[in-house]
C-alpha cells in the first residue's frame, strides 16, 4: 500500500467530513484550463500519484477512482497500484460517469466509522470541486449530470488543498521576456484590432482571455511557468477601449513594463482579476466557456455573457509568413540535431551502456547545440520494446531500461526554438527485428503516407481525413485510440487548437497557414509499439471549378527508417513519396552537415524500390 497517498486521501477525508462533503472531485486543469499546469495546481497528481497529463480524480468516503483517456490506461495502471485508486477506463465499454459512479458510491455503506457519521452518511448529497479550475462548461455540465444522479448537487467554493497540501508550490513568479517581431511577424496593436474587429463580428464588447498561449500569442510575449511550455501565469481583459493584463507585478522587467506602457496595456496584480470582471462595464463580455473557470464565469457583472469559443484561438493557428519561416529554421536545426542523434545511436547500443533515459539526455544535449534552443517542448518518449506500447511513456530512474542491438525503440520528442516548436516521433529497428514488427511498422508508415499525401478542399475538418490514417490498420483488426494530430504553436505549446485529426467530429477546418501533425501508431500491450510522426504545415494545391483545393508539406527534416518497411505490402505511390521526402531530407540538410554525418544521412536516405549501384 502507498502509504503516503493513504495519508493524503485520509486528510482529504477529515476536511470533507467537516465540510459535510459526499464526494470531492480533482480535474487535471488549472484556473486557465491549459494541458500543462504549473507545479501549484497539479492537486489530481498530488492526490493520486498520476501524473499523465489527463485524468480526474474522485474521492469519496469509502472509495477513490481516477478517469484517464486510452493514451494513459497502461502508466496509469502501474501508477495507482498500491493505492485506493480504480482506474477507469474512458470510452471503454462499462466505464461509469463520474456522476455515475458517485452515485454508487453514496449509495453504498455507511462511511468509514472512525470519522463519525455525521452529515457524510449515506444520505449525504454534496460533492465539491474548486470551481477556479473547473471550466464554465464542465462545472455547468457536471452539475447538470449530478443532478440526474438523485438530486446531487455540487459546491464549487472550497479548496481542500489550502489545508491539507503542505509545502504547496506557490504561483510561479518567473520573468517575462519580449517575443520580437523577428519571430512574431504581428504586432500586438495589429493582434488586438484583429480580435476586437472579430469580437464586433460576435456582437460583444470584449473579453476575458483565460488561456496562456492565447495571451502568449496575443501580446508577443513568453515566458518559463509551464513546464516545456513558453508561458506566464496571467488575464487578460480586452474592451471596446482597454487592454488589462492581470499579472504579479514582480515578472515584469522594466524592459517589459515600458513595451506594455507603449502598447497601450494596462496594468493589473493577477488577484484582481475577478474585480476587474465586476468592474467591467461594457454591455456584454464574450467568455469561452472551455477556458474561463466556472468562479470567474460567476464573478462577471455585465448584462450579457456572450459564449462562444475565443476568436484568439484560431486566430493564431494561422501562421504568418515569418512565423512559418521560423518552422522551417527550426526544423533545419532540429534535423541537423536528428541526425547526428541517429548516426551515434546504433553504434552507441551496440557497444552497451545506453539506456532510454540516457539516449533522451543525449538527444537533448545534440538540441541544446543549436541556436535559439530554449528547452524540449514535451517529456521525451523513449520507449524500448514492450514500453513502446506504452503512448505517453516517461522513463524514470525506476522503470529506466538498457537498449539492446536488436528489437524497436519508439523516440518522440520535440524542442522549443526562439523560432519555432518541432515534434517529431520516429521508431527505430536497434537491429533484427521480428516479422510482426516488420509487418505492424509498415501498415504504420502507410497510413501516415496516405495522409501526408491527401489533397482536400478548404474547409474540410480532420475528422473528414483521419480514416486514411487507419484504413490498411483497420483491414486487420487494428486500431489505435488517440488522436493522429494536432496543431503545434509558434514558439508555443506543442499542442495547439482546435483542429486536429481524430475520429470524434471536431468541427475545426483546415485552411491554408495552419500546423498540424501526423502521427498514427499502432501498439501491442507486453510487446511493442509504433509511431511515425512528422509536423506539417497546410499548403496551397490548385484551384479550379470546384473551389480552392489544399495540401500538406511535411516541415520535419528526419529520415524514417527503412529497414523494417516490408516492401511488398508498399503501394508504388508511397515508396515514391517516401523517397521524394528522404531527397528533400537530404537536400536541404546535407550542407548543413560535416563529412561523417552527410555520409550517413546519405546512406539512411537511399531510395528504396529501386536498385542500387
Amino acid at each position: 500500500m502507498n502509504s503516503v497517498i493513504a495519508q493524503r486521501l485520509a486528510a482529504l477525508r477529515e476536511v470533507m467530513q467537516r465540510e459535510h462533503l459526499a464526494a470531492f472531485i480533482f480535474p487535471s486543469t488549472d484556473p486557465h484550463n491549459g494541458e500543462y499546469v504549473p507545479d501549484r495546481w497539479k492537486g489530481r497528481e498530488w492526490i493520486s500519484g498520476f501524473n499523465g497529463s489527463a485524468g480526474t480524480a474522485v474521492v469519496t468516503m469509502n472509495g477513490a477512482a481516477l478517469w484517464t483517456d486510452s493514451r494513459y490506461f497502461l502508466a496509469a495502471e502501474e501508477q495507482l497500484s498500491g493505492t485506493e485508486f480504480q482506474l477507469m477506463r474512458l470510452k471503454m465499454p462499462g466505464t461509469p460517469t463520474i456522476p455515475q459512479w458517485i452515485g454508487e458510491q453514496l449509495q453504498g455503506p455507511t462511511p468509514n466509522p472512525s470519522l463519525g457519521r455525521g452529515v457524510n452518511s449515506p444520505r449525504s448529497t454534496e460533492v465539491g470541486i474548486d470551481g477556479m479550475v473547473s471550466s464554465l462548461a464542465a462545472t455547468e455540465e457536471l452539475i447538470a449530470d449530478l443532478r440526474r444522479e438523485g438530486g446531487l448537487t455540487l459546491r464549487t467554493n472550497f479548496d481542500p488543498l489550502r489545508e491539507i497540501w503542505t509545502n504547496r508550490p506557490a504561483v510561479p513568479t518567473n520573468p517575462v521576456e519580449l517575443h520580437p517581431m523577428q519571430y512574431a511577424g504581428e504586432s500586438v496593436e495589429s493582434k488586438i484590432g484583429r480580435l476586437r474587429r472579430a469580437l464586433r463580428d460576435r456582437h460583444a464588447d470584449g473579453m476575458l482571455v483565460s488561456a496562456l498561449d492565447d495571451i502568449a500569442w496575443l501580446l508577443n510575449l513568453r515566458g518559463t511557468d509551464v513546464h516545456c511550455n513558453p508561458l506566464f501565469v496571467s488575464y487578460v481583459l480586452v474592451s471596446t477601449t482597454r487592454v488589462i493584463l492581470y499579472i504579479n507585478k514582480v515578472k515584469l522587467t522594466p524592459q517589459v513594463e515600458e513595451y506594455l506602457r507603449i502598447s497601450g496595456i494596462e496594468i493589473d496584480d493577477y488577484d484582481h482579476v475577478k474585480r476587474g470582471l465586476a468592474d467591467y462595464n461594457e454591455y456584454n463580455i464574450l467568455l469561452d466557456p472551455e477556458e474561463t473557470s466556472y468562479a470567474l464565469a460567476r464573478a462577471v457583472k455585465a448584462k450579457e455573457v456572450v459564449r462562444q469559443e475565443s476568436p484568439i484561438a484560431r486566430m493564431k493557428t494561422v501562421k504568418n509568413a515569418t512565423e512559418i519561416a521560423g518552422y522551417h529554421s527550426a526544423m533545419l536545426k532540429d534535423g541537423i540535431a536528428l541526425v547526428r542523434f541517429l548516426r551515434w545511436l546504433k553504434p552507441a547500443v551496440e557497444q552497451g551502456g545506453q539506456t532510454e533515459m540516457s539516449i533522451d539526455r543525449k538527444l537533448t544535449a545534440l538540441r541544446a547545440e543549436q541556436p535559439g534552443f530554449r528547452g524540449i517542448s514535451f517529456d521525451t518518449i523513449a520507449g524500448y520494446e514492450a514500453h513502446g506500447a506504452i503512448i505517453h511513456y516517461e522513463a524514470t530512474p525506476e522503470t529506466d531500461i538498457p537498449l539492446e542491438p536488436h528489437g524497436l525503440l519508439l523516440l518522440d520528442s520535440g524542442a522549443q526554438y526562439l523560432d519555432g516548436t518541432t515534434d517529431i516521433t520516429r521508431t527505430i529497428a536497434l537491429g533484427p527485428i521480428t516479422e510482426e514488427q516488420r509487418h505492424i511498422y509498415t501498415l504504420v508508415l502507410r497510413g501516415h503516407i496516405q495522409l501526408e499525401m491527401c489533397k482536400f478542399p478548404e474547409g474540410t475538418a480532420g475528422t473528414q481525413m483521419d480514416i486514411l490514417a487507419r484504413q490498411y490498420m483497420w483491414r486487420e483488426g487494428y486500431n489505435y485510440l488517440h488522436g493522429t494530430g494536432h496543431g503545434v504553436g509558434s514558439y508555443l505549446c506543442v499542442h495547439e487548437g482546435p483542429h486536429q485529426f481524430r475520429l470524434e467530429w471536431k468541427p475545426a477546418p483546415f485552411v491554408e497557414g495552419m500546423t498540424v501533425t501526423n502521427e498514427p501508431g499502432i501498439y501491442l500491450p507486453g510487446r511493442f509499439g509504433v509511431r511515425v510522426e512528422n509536423t506539417m504545415l497546410i499548403t496551397p494545391y490548385m484551384e479550379g471549378e470546384f473551389g480552392k483545393f489544399l495540401q500538406f508539406h511535411s516541415l520535419t527534416l528526419c529520415p524514417i527508417d527503412t529497414t523494417p518497411i516490408d516492401l511488398s505490402m508498399m503501394l508504388g505511390e508511397e515508396i515514391d513519396w517516401l523517397n521524394s521526402y528522404h531527397q528533400r531530407v537530404y537536400d536541404e540538410l546535407a550542407p548543413h552537415l560535416d563529412a561523417a554525418d552527410r555520409e550517413w544521412l546519405r546512406q539512411a536516405t537511399q531510395p528504396i524500390g529501386v536498385k542500387h549501384t
